[in-house]
Parts: structure tokens; sequence; C-alpha cells
């Protein structure tokens, strides 16, 4: 999973672009900026690995907690939805309220919250806990990158960047080998709990070395928007997961889709007539930030989906543990690593347009060989090397997703075109995983061995990167960015 940043992007890199430039000509001395850097990295890594460490302990906290599909799905995508549905907020909240502040008041969320869905008995809690760390992430990962980049000057930021981007590159790989380990070890419950002491230390640890900067009380909080797009996109999901049960046509799957339409149009109506808007619209006009956000929401879509089906086809359909679920997938979120790092050397090459092509039909092709997994497919001969060959696609398209959208556009734009970018990369994880989860529904939610539903699933995963392609053929620039490659985060 990335996350995206640039040396490009500036300390409004969260999402807009109010309060910062006074902050980045003379913020306060940082005693010991490597000390800071380091402990802020190691609270957005937690971010990051709850994404891929909880798709590996999934099976085991469905079977323990009997967890029906809609449950699981749940749980993976309420994380997501409001961490990308609440970030641009968070990133408001912290011009309003200071970024220190905002970043230990989301570090504070996120650690109770990861202790509540540990201690977790049943859907409901551990739903609830799931929704409460989102929110959590929603407050610290922007806070925390606004620290980076006006904490830093010069060759240091793009150092302090490389740092960060770094995070969400090992954050996918270690939390399968993490998620494998703790879930098939002490259990599932310590893919949560083990954010406990370590949220813990970084309170005490982060006033110390982090300054104060001084809050911006006049900036506007656009709430109702915040509130209206994440409410239309979790509307989307719950129509989305519920089409698994009832099909596509039921009123339980048509009234939540009807739903979703009419919050976004009320979003729509409130950006427009907001003083300072959460999204200025008129971004989407912008075709480098339009096809950037598309490639991202494809993307992630598609890779989370990958994580979410390939996990609970080896635990639920063929028994494998937890452990050598993690291990199989390691080739798995290396390959993301291995194609951004090849990506980011062709967009500045080959270009924007043929390198989001390129990485799109390789999953698709790699796609294909899942169009027909069954009960009696190989792990390692079928289903590894398609999500690897698949993914190290996509990491090429992530990494043409931000330096599209980030090195096309002004440099004044550029912190907004990276906050639309970052809110689509979750958004688009959270629907991807409702799709599949609805299309394989028979398999997920049936008898432990059972497979049904997962090659039509993989098919669906096939059309899209394919329909992306294609689209990408059409709406990405050609042109060449001005930034040699942006660096993948989360």
């Amino acid at each position: 999973m990335t996350h995206d940043t640039s040396p490009q992007t500036t300390a409004h890199s969260h999402g807009h672009d109010h309060g910062h430039d006074r902050d980045a000509q003379s913020p306060p001395a940082v005693r010991r900026p490597g000390t800071m850097l380091a402990l802020i990295c190691v609270a957005q890594f937690m971010l990051v690995l709850d994404v891929t460490v909880v798709n590996v302990a999934l099976p085991d906290m469905a079977a323990d907690l009997h967890l029906d599909r809609t449950a699981m799905t749940w749980v993976v995508t309420a994380y997501t939805l409001c961490f990308g549905g609440l970030m641009l907020l968070g990133g408001r909240l912290a011009d309003v309220l200071g970024a220190r502040r905002t970043l230990l008041a989301g570090l504070a969320v996120f650690t109770a919250a990861s202790l509540v869905s540990g201690l977790a008995t049943g859907a409901p809690v551990l739903i609830g806990g799931r929704v409460a760390q989102g929110v959590g992430a929603a407050l610290l990962s922007p806070a925390a990158l606004s620290l980076v980049t006006t904490s830093f000057h010069g060759p240091a930021r793009n150092k302090a960047l490389g740092v960060w981007a770094a995070i969400g590159g090992t954050g996918s790989a270690i939390g399968v080998l993490v998620g494998g380990a703790l879930a098939g070890g002490p259990g599932w419950s310590w893919v949560f709990y083990i954010n406990v002491p370590v949220g813990i230390a970084l309170l005490a640890a982060l006033p110390v070395f982090v300054p104060a900067r001084a809050p911006q009380p006049s900036a506007r909080l656009d709430v109702p928007g915040a509130l209206l797009v994440t409410a239309g996109t979790g509307a989307l999901i719950h129509g989305l997961v519920r089409a698994g049960d009832g099909g596509w046509g039921a009123p339980a799957t048509l009234l939540p889709l009807v739903a979703a339409v009419a919050l976004y149009a009320g979003f729509a109506a409130v950006e427009r007539k907001t003083r300072e808007p959460l999204v200025d619209l008129r971004m989407f006009t912008r075709r480098p930030v339009l096809a950037g956000a598309f490639l991202m929401l494809i993307a992630t879509g598609l890779l989370i989906a990958f994580f979410f089906l390939g996990s609970v086809y080896l635990q639920h359909g063929r028994g494998y543990g937890a452990l050598r679920t993690g291990l199989v997938f390691l080739p798995v979120a290396v390959a993301v690593g291995a194609g951004a790092h090849l990506g980011s050397r062709l967009v500045t090459t080959a270009g924007s347009r043929a390198t989001a092509v390129g990485g799109m039909v390789i999953a698709t092709a790699a796609c294909v060989p899942l169009t027909r997994i069954g009960a009696g497919s190989s792990a390692y001969g079928v289903l590894l090397p398609g999500l690897a060959v698949a993914a190290f696609g996509l990491g090429a398209v992530f990494v043409t997703a931000t330096t599209t959208a980030l090195g096309m556009v002004a440099h004044e734009e550029a912190g907004l075109a990276s906050g639309v970018v970052n809110t689509f990369h979750e958004v688009g994880g959270a629907i991807g995983v409702a799709v599949v989860s609805a299309v394989a529904a028979a398999g997920i939610g049936g008898a432990v061995g059972s497979v049904a539903g997962f090659a039509d699933a993989f098919t669906v995963c096939a059309v899209a990167a394919g329909g992306c392609a294609a689209v990408s053929a059409v709406l990405v620039p050609r042109g060449k960015p001005e930034t040699g490659g942006a660096m993948p985060v989360h």
C-alpha cells in the first residue's frame, strides 16, 4: 500500500494550503531532528502496518468471534474508510489546533482504539474499534507529515521525506509477516495489542522532541463536508457489501447506493458554497489531478482486494495457517516496492501515460490465471506468481499516480493535489474490498474449504485492471512529470 509525497511536496502535503508558510519560514527550533523524525515515523509505521496485518489475521478473527462475511469486510473497510474520509479534515485540524497537538490527539485515539479492538468479543466492538483507529489515523498522519515537511529544509527535507517514504514500502511487507506471526502465535488480538505499548511510549516521548507550532484559530473547519463525504462512502460500501447477500437489484443494495449518490451530491454542494472548503472541486478539472486520483483509486482497490481475497482463500478455503499465509504474501508485498522503484524511473523516461498503461496491462495479464483458480490450484504455482506480478505492475501505477498529480500541477497546488490523491488511496482500498467480498460471497461466507466465487472475484479484478489501462491511455497526460519520481509512503 502506498501513500505518496515527493520532495516537491511542501508543508501543505496534508491536503490544504493554509497556515504553514509562516511555519516553514520560521519554525521553532528542533532540538534533535533525527530523533523527532524517528519517533514520527514509528507512529506512521503503526498506521501502515494496520492494513496488511489485519488482512492476514482476519480469518482467525472470524473463527474466534464468529464473524460473518459482512462483518469480516467491515473489519477491513471501516479503518480505511474513516482514515481516507477524514484525512483532509485532520490536516485542517493540524492548522487550527497545531500540528503537535493534533498528532498527539490522533496517537492517543489510535492507541486506545487498538486496545478496544484487541479486547473485542464480538463484531460490534471490533468494528467500532476499527472506526476509532481510522479516526485516530486521520488525525495523526497529516499532522505527522506536516511536521516533517516544516521541520526540515533543502536537502535535509528530501532525506527526511525519503525516510518517510521507506515506511510505506516496508510497512506492507512487514505487516504480512507480523500479522501471520502474531495470529499464528499469541493470537489475533496481539495484532492490535502490539500498538498499545508503542503508542504509550510515543505519547511520552513525542512532546519532548516535537516543538509546538502556533495554531491558526481563524481557519475554518469544513466539518459538514467531511461528514458528508465519509457518510457517502460508507453508504456506498454498505450497498456493495449487501449485494453479496441479496443481489445487485435488491432494495437492501440499491437504497444505500442511492443514498451514497445523494450524500456525494450534498458534499459537492457544500464544497461549492463553503468559504474554505475541504476540497476545491475545481482541482478535478485539472487533468493531471483527475488522472492521478483515478489511478490511485483503482490501483489501491486492486491491491487491498488481492490481500483480502488471497488471505481468505488460503486460510478459509485451503486450510493454511496465518504464519504460512504471511510468508506466501511476503513476495507480493516486496513486488509492490520493486514495481514502484522501476516506475519512478520509467515516468521520467517513458512518461506518465506509458508507465500507467504498462503497469495496468501487467496487472491485467497477471490476473488472467487467477480467474480459473479453484480448490486444487497451487498456491505457489498459480496464486503467488499471479499476485506478485500484478502487484509489481500496480507498484509502477502508484508512482505514476502521484508523480502525475504532483509533478504536472503548479507548485502552490501540490499540497491540495497530494491530499486528494491520498484520500482516494484510502477510500480505494475500502471500495475494492467491498466489491470483491460481494462477488466472492459464497466462498467467504460458506463452509470451511469452499472456494466458490473466488475465480469470479479475480475476474472482476482483471476487468477493472484492463478497463483502467484503457481509460489511462486517454486520460493520463503524455508528458513527463517535473519531479523525478514520487516516493511511496503508505
